[in-house]
């Protein structure tokens, strides 16, 4: 694409992602349908739907030629090197219950690669807007993640996928390690929100543990734009954010398993999640 398109494309998902926050958030503490996904309680409301079809709606009229993938609608448009990801009501469990900690993902990629990552913190009303070197933003504010004070003292967040079982060990082991190694351990089940508040320094850490989903790639490219090291379990780079490394330790059978931080902290967080898997093995 060239300059123009490129505008194009950001004010799209910045648009899109604005009115689905919108529609969110008036519809937020009422009355709505609810159905499960799955067997694992995973739920999905009209809300989720309709904010679908409007983001995914948005797209296609100005980019007939690009490829969708979206959280309700699935796969969508033409084959193409240009990838959407829509992940429209981001925290959709906390939406039914009440709890205002919800959101709207859309990333944009060229071959395999994020280009473009847009995050609306909906109760808030807050855009959050990355572009492949050209920075993170929070409207007019750059954002540049820093450390403060010591990786013990601080907050870190814990992804993890559907598809994670409570008997899961490893998941168990690492997470409770974390937990005693750190000041707190949060789980919002928002990821998007959860990378927006690493890329503008408000947590200094994540692990993410066998997660997967649209909900994923804009927050990654925010927090790598605003300064994170984001790495595999073993240390890699990343190739969905321009790493060149076979990432073995980072994706298997669809699932990613990462580990992100401020560069002073992230040799800290790296090390104490290897521990933990070696203790596992160990096991």
């Amino acid at each position: 694409m060239n300059r123009n398109e490129w505008t194009l494309a950001r004010e799209v998902a910045v648009g899109a992602a604005v009115k689905a926050g919108e529609l969110a958030r008036k519809r937020f503490g009422g009355q709505f349908i609810l159905a499960h996904k799955d067997d694992r309680g995973d739920l999905v409301t009209e809300v989720d739907v309709e904010a679908d079809r409007l983001i995914v709606d948005d797209i296609l009229s100005v980019f007939p030629t690009h490829r969708i993938y979206s959280e309700e609608a699935g796969e969508g448009g033409i084959a193409s090197d240009w990838v959407w990801h829509v992940d429209p009501l981001d925290g959709t469990n906390n939406y039914a219950l009440g709890l205002p900690l919800y959101g709207v993902s859309i990333s944009l990629s060229y071959q395999g690669r994020i280009v473009l990552g847009v995050v609306q913190d909906s109760a808030m009303e807050l855009t959050y807007v990355a572009v492949q070197d050209e920075g993170a933003w929070q409207g007019d504010r750059r954002l540049l993640a820093r450390p403060s004070g010591a990786l013990t003292k601080s907050s870190v967040s814990w992804i993890q996928g559907h598809a994670v079982t409570k008997d899961d060990q490893r998941a168990l082991t690492l997470r409770h390690h974390l937990e005693y190694s750190v000041k707190r351990v949060m789980r919002l089940w928002a990821p998007s929100l959860v990378w927006a508040m690493l890329a503008r320094g408000d947590l200094h850490g994540v692990v993410l543990y066998n997660s997967e989903g649209e909900d994923l790639y804009a927050g990654l490219l925010l927090a790598q734009e605003a300064g994170v090291k984001i790495t595999d379990f073993a240390g890699n780079p990343v190739a969905l954010l321009g790493g060149t490394a076979v990432e073995q330790n980072a994706v298997a059978d669809g699932a990613i398993y990462l580990v992100a931080a401020v560069p002073a902290f992230h040799a800290e967080l790296l090390q104490l999640v290897q521990d933990a898997l070696l203790t596992t093995v160990a096991e």
